[in-house]
């Protein structure tokens, strides 16, 4: 097996070896009915649900919870929209069973929403795969995932399928900055021992751990003056803003970073006004104001603060260099917050143990690896539910070449299957 890293290393597989397997009993959920389940899938692309908009989706999910079964009183929607500070149509969706066997209960979660790119996507079905009709994402993220636990829920009922307490949650506004997971409450999750996420591609990759990440914003106060006439009464705010980012690009502080032995990534984006217009109203006017936002990432938790630390520095020191004729300087404000934290489970684990007893029983050859973007996971973890990561057949993702590869896609729903069968 190969050995876990140190947090400074990038991503990387884990071959899981025979014998290693928590040991269940033979299982006999080799399958889902296909059709019902792309069915499903495709009802569900078809409904937009961009970050912060997910109140049709949401409605259509517990519709086809309803269609299926579930009891009323099982399905609910919480009240985490009126904790996140974004505009957001509705809570997480989270829904609660008893179970058919004792056991400790487990959380099965996905996220309801898409990026904005997904606007508009009309699914269409190619061979094995579905994609966009149009020059759209499709919204396979995670609308595969979606799927995957609604057709697991719709499998149990309809077989009768033995299994122990459970939760289902659907989260909003992961797209967004994983919102819904950082704001659920654990006691409306049932306080459950473990987690199985669903967001990506095979299900035979398992991601058991994912960079940290924070959110920065900088500021930038300059003065406004004629650019023709005087421009030196003038001081750039867009000029403090290139000083900055080219000694952070010249450091080797963007894109991928490496110092010391400890690796992330960094990233500039939006830059524009208070509004997020565009920077400057004018060419003959001294660009009195701008904002600059960006992110930095690391499974070093340490590491992030010292990629965000160094952004920082940077504005600061360009405010100082750039003056008027009275020897005025720029004011920088500098705000930066933690979007999630990284974290890691250990292959011994139980979730990890008992997601490995799965696919040794379904016959997989399965790897495990750490993700370099966020997940629901990271917040489900920090929350104190280890929580690990699979997919359902998402590819291209944030993309107008995305599609939902669905042999994939039918192994993801097994797996989730057989994962709350489990003895």
């Amino acid at each position: 097996m190969t050995r876990m890293g140190k947090a400074d290393r990038p991503a990387y597989v884990i071959p899981l070896e025979l014998g290693q397997f928590w040991r269940t009993p033979t299982m006999s959920i080799q399958s889902v009915d296909p059709d019902q389940a792309i069915a499903r899938l495709m009802r569900f692309l078809s409904i937009e649900g961009i970050t912060g908009q997910e109140q049709a989706i949401g409605t259509d999910v517990v519709r086809c919870l309803r269609e299926l079964g579930i009891p009323e009183d099982a399905i609910r929607f919480d009240h985490a929209n009126a904790q996140i500070p974004l505009p957001t149509q509705t809570g997480n969706l989270i829904v609660t069973l008893p179970g058919t066997k004792p056991g400790p209960r487990r959380l099965f979660s996905t996220h309801l929403d898409t990026v904005p790119l997904c606007a508009g996507a009309a699914p269409i079905r190619k061979g094995n795969r579905i994609v966009p009709q149009g020059q759209t994402a499709l919204g396979g993220d995670n609308r595969t995932g979606v799927a995957c636990l609604v057709t697991m829920l719709a499998e149990l009922y309809a077989r009768r399928i033995p299994y122990g307490p459970m939760t289902v949650l659907f989260t909003v506004r992961e797209e967004s900055g994983l919102w819904g997971a950082r704001t659920v409450d654990l006691k409306d999750l049932g306080n459950p021992v473990m987690g199985f996420n669903v967001d990506g591609g095979s299900p035979r990759n398992i991601t058991i751990g994912a960079v940290g990440a924070d959110r920065w914003e900088v500021e930038i106060v300059g003065k406004a003056a004629h650019a023709g006439v005087h421009p030196e009464r003038g001081i750039s705010a867009t000029i403090v803003a290139a000083r900055a980012l080219a000694v952070i690009y010249k450091a080797g502080w963007f894109g991928k970073v490496k110092k010391g032995g400890q690796q992330g990534t960094s990233n500039v984006g939006p830059v524009g006004d208070a509004q997020g217009r565009c920077a400057g109203q004018a060419t003959n006017v001294v660009t009195d104001y701008v904002k600059v936002q960006g992110e930095s990432r690391s499974h070093d938790i340490k590491f992030i603060t010292a990629i965000t630390s160094a952004y920082r520095q940077a504005f600061k020191q360009a405010a100082t260099e750039v003056r008027d004729d009275q020897g005025k300087t720029a004011k920088v404000k500098f705000h930066n917050f933690r979007s999630y934290f990284p974290y890691r489970l250990k292959p011994a684990s139980p979730v990890v143990q008992a997601a490995q007893g799965v696919a040794s029983a379904l016959g997989w050859q399965t790897t495990l690896h750490l993700s370099n973007g966020g997940l629901d996971a990271n917040w489900l973890a920090r929350h104190g539910i280890p929580t690990l990561t699979f997919g359902a057949g998402q590819h291209d993702v944030h993309t107008i070449r995305e599609y939902a590869d669905l042999d994939e896609f039918l192994e993801g729903c097994s797996y989730a299957l057989a994962l709350a069968a489990q003895t």
